[in-house]
């Protein structure tokens, strides 16, 4: 509880069966975590031994995809306050309160990776991916001239219960980058948004897009694809998003494709 609103936190896993236990014992010890789901993904033999270790409620989404799970995750949610974080050790649990505190005054409180003091020794953050990160968030701030963005891939992020409301029925994206699509969302929807820093760590076990140079770089452009296709329409097409749900639109990446495998061929980590 925080405040006197009901906090939930939702964790996509895919193969963080090695990590899971521990990121969901983080966010039991801040104390102000009423819900946790764990939005299982396919994922790893063993994670559901895991999770049944914890307090966790276990969710099974088949339908693959970063974004497919978190999407699942939002609709059985139940609290007030809805966190997003991936259990694979890159994120720490205490930064909810972080993000919990800047809730009071802003609708949907994103974090951001790229500030050096917070990145850890051993953290994925190097040159390619923080400047990569740095350029995309600025050309998403500029075509829509908002607030100050630093960084379009941290996965971490907090948003009220009536701003998912009315964000939900315009999610389209199943994979890898769901999160930009939701930023690009809200910021087109009006909302009160702020990125606040927050600590990136070592992860458990290599990444499969972020872990490689190439697949980082085609994702990288999907996501500017994304959000100058969302500025187009938002330009030609003001209306359409402030009510009706947007079509449904194929944004399928290489990545995304290889999040389909099959999961005994998986490596360590999906994102």
């Amino acid at each position: 509880m925080w405040c006197g609103r009901s906090v939930s936190v939702v964790l996509p896993t895919y193969a963080e069966r090695d990590s899971i236990r521990a990121s969901i014992e983080e966010f039991e010890a801040t104390g102000v975590v009423d819900e946790i789901l764990v939005v299982n993904n396919n994922a790893a033999p063993g994670t559901s031994e895991e999770v049944a270790l914890t307090s966790a409620r276990e969710i099974h989404e088949p339908r693959q995809g970063y974004g497919a799970a978190i999407r699942r995750g939002f609709r059985e949610a139940s609290g007030d306050l809805i966190l997003v974080s991936e259990p694979d050790g890159t994120f720490r649990g205490r930064d909810v309160r972080k993000l919990l505190a800047y809730a009071e005054d802003f609708e949907v409180v994103y974090g951001t990776r790229t500030m050096k003091e917070l990145i850890w020794q051993g953290a994925n953050m190097g040159l390619f991916l923080k400047w990569g990160n740095y350029a995309v968030a600025k050309l998403m701030e500029g075509l829509f001239n908002t607030t100050a963005l630093t960084d379009v891939g941290c996965t971490l992020r907090c948003v009220r219960r009536d701003a998912l409301e009315r964000l939900q029925p315009h999610f389209t994206v199943d994979g890898s980058f769901f999160g930009p699509e939701m930023m690009v969302l809200s910021i087109l929807k009006g909302m009160k948004i702020i990125q606040v820093p927050v600590n990136y760590t070592e992860r458990v076990g290599a990444s499969s897009v972020t872990g490689n140079k190439w697949v980082a770089a085609r994702l990288g452009l999907r996501m500017i694809v994304l959000i100058l296709g969302y500025r187009l329409r938002s330009w030609l097409d003001p209306a359409r998003f402030e009510g009706a749900p947007l079509p449904t639109v194929d944004l399928l990446t290489e990545a995304d494709e290889d999040e389909k495998e099959d999961p005994a061929s998986r490596p360590d980590s999906r994102s």
